[in-house]
């Protein structure tokens, strides 16, 4: 073959190889976002996820793709909605929320498709893993154990308002470890020779009427417990504990820059942003099995100053100094 025409076919091969190239280039992945709650209130938890996932080079839109799944506080819809994300093939699920079913739904919907959770209690007990370091399976997670600081929530209400021998606490039925933490709850109680009472709610007009029975009850404060439902209705609860004169503590520092008056947690923002990264590194390749369940380092104790003033609470100096932030 002579030189010209060998060019001449190199060069048309070549005009053809861009195209083939894409033709060959692999679809954009898609990942699957599960939660309880509602898009609306959980901006800064998605923001932190991308945030995440950007940690990893990947960006929405750009390389990545994510459908979004929100039972908007009713938990009934999650096995159906991560039903549909599995029929939908994404390429992993994010299952979020913390203290919803998010992550027990997609568990049941498929032993294939890996997804990265966001669990408030243990997951160990939980059935999600077999274990911390190694989890095993196609899932992974993080686990910030939210659920297991009630007693020293209940602590920390003693230390604030010492005379309160009533405690209410603020519990959604619906909420899968509704009974570990009611138990652990009565356990502790006693310890502090206290009354608890468990006032279940579900609903916004449960709500109300739980903050009733508190007031019939002269209850002398409020310890609300994990769950997505609550969070996305801080602003009521934490405008209904302000109405009645109620001291209340949350798990979440949202409720206390909504106005609440302490919360002693860890850091969802934070959390959402690993989901992200374990979510990315899954993409790339990693296996869930060998990613270990992260669980929280830090502990954050929040105090709103002047909440306690208008409850007409003296906070103890003790408190103000272990207090990651002191609203003023």
């Amino acid at each position: 073959m002579k030189r010209r025409e060998f060019i001449t076919l190199l060069g048309g091969a070549a005009a053809t190889w861009p195209i083939a190239a894409r033709g060959q280039q692999q679809p954009m992945p898609v990942v699957g976002f599960l939660n309880g709650a509602s898009a609306a209130t959980f901006t800064n938890n998605v923001a932190a996820f991308r945030l995440g996932l950007k940690d990893g080079g990947f960006v929405e839109g750009q390389n990545v793709g994510i459908e979004y799944r929100w039972a908007e506080g009713r938990y009934d819809r999650l096995p159906e909605l991560a039903e549909d994300l599995v029929r939908r093939g994404v390429s992993v699920i994010a299952a979020t929320g913390g203290a919803g079913e998010s992550d027990l739904s997609v568990r049941f919907a498929t032993a294939t498709t890996p997804f990265v959770f966001l669990t408030a209690g243990d997951p160990v007990k939980r059935g999600l893993v077999a274990g911390l370091n190694r989890p095993g399976g196609h899932v992974t997670g993080i686990s910030f154990f939210l659920n297991s600081l009630g007693p020293k929530r209940l602590e920390l209400l003693r230390e604030l308002v010492p005379a309160a021998t009533v405690i209410g606490m603020l519990v959604n039925p619906n909420f899968a470890d509704a009974e570990i933490i009611t138990t652990d709850a009565h356990s502790a109680a006693r310890a502090l020779g206290q009354e608890l009472i468990v006032l279940s709610a579900s609903t916004e007009r449960d709500i109300d009427a739980a903050f009733a029975t508190l007031i019939q009850r002269r209850a002398g404060a409020l310890q609300v417990t994990p769950d997505p439902f609550f969070l996305s209705r801080r602003d009521l609860i934490v405008g209904l504990a302000a109405r009645n004169g109620v001291p209340a503590i949350y798990q979440l520092r949202d409720f206390v820059t909504a106005g609440g008056l302490i919360s002693y947690g860890t850091s969802i923002t934070d959390a959402y942003r690993q989901v992200g990264v374990y979510t990315g590194q899954v993409l790339k390749g990693t296996k869930p099995a060998d990613l270990p369940v992260m669980q929280p380092t830090k502990f954050e104790l929040v105090i709103n100053l002047k909440t306690a003033k208008v409850l007409g609470l003296t906070v103890p100096d003790k408190l103000l100094v272990a207090a990651d932030e002191v609203i003023e």
